[in-house]
């Protein structure tokens, strides 16, 4: 099965960096609808897909977050300057986007739960090893961290530390196409024990490539 691609604005425009120079909160509710970008890695073919879940993480002040027991040679980039990748390893088999947030040596991220393919859609599922057969399949392309992730290519030693404000330092950002989400659902994050119950996992609402459990609390867009 092959699907027909969105139309996306060829103008896509950069995230500035005080865009992410932010509370995670209002970050990650922000950057749903905007569009995650690998420019012309994949076969010269550039990749986009539109953020449709993310979760926060405040840094010092939160158990969960990895900047929780303080700055370390791996978690580094959390304490830099806002708007560049965070990747790391889990569970021995997949890797986890995020984007660094607030100013400069105050640790604060905002982890890509799930994206909506809009381009490149052969070339995710290249990536990810999937025939297009049904509706179904191009959900599987990028409905989790880490399926964004290998559909993305992204990985720790090609990514992390990537500036994701710059289209021209790095294959790797996220852009605006004037997109506007109408309603935003909050919930839980997913896949954590610490701090499990802070609502910091923003989605769109109704949309069929968020991750997880679908029980939400609606909240103004």
């Amino acid at each position: 099965m092959t699907k027909a691609e969105p139309e996306v604005s060829s103008a896509i425009r950069p995230l500035d960096r005080n865009f992410f120079a932010r509370d995670p909160r209002r970050v990650a509710r922000e950057l749903l609808g905007k569009v995650l970008v690998r420019a012309g890695e994949h076969r010269g073919v550039t990749l986009t897909a539109r953020i449709v879940e993310v979760e926060a993480y405040l840094g010092t002040n939160d158990p969960a977050a990895h900047a929780f027991a303080g700055r370390t040679l791996r978690n580094e980039v959390l304490f830099g300057p806002p708007g560049y990748a965070y990747v790391y390893f889990i569970y021995g088999n997949h890797y986890c986007l995020n984007v660094s947030c607030q100013a400069e040596g105050q640790a604060g991220s905002v982890l890509f739960r799930a994206l909506e393919p809009l381009t490149g859609i052969e070339e995710m599922a290249r990536a990810r090893r999937i025939v297009m057969r049904t509706p179904r399949s191009l959900r599987l392309l990028t409905s989790g961290p880490g399926r964004l992730t290998e559909a993305f290519g992204i990985t720790r030693t090609r990514d992390n530390n990537c500036d994701l404000t710059s289209a021209n330092s790095s294959s790797l950002w996220i852009g605006d196409d004037e997109f506007r989400t109408q309603r935003i659902c909050l919930s839980a994050r997913i896949g954590i024990t610490k701090a499990a119950d802070r609502k910091l996992r923003y989605t769109i609402a109704g949309n069929p490539f968020v991750s997880g459990p679908k029980s939400f609390r609606i909240v103004s867009a």
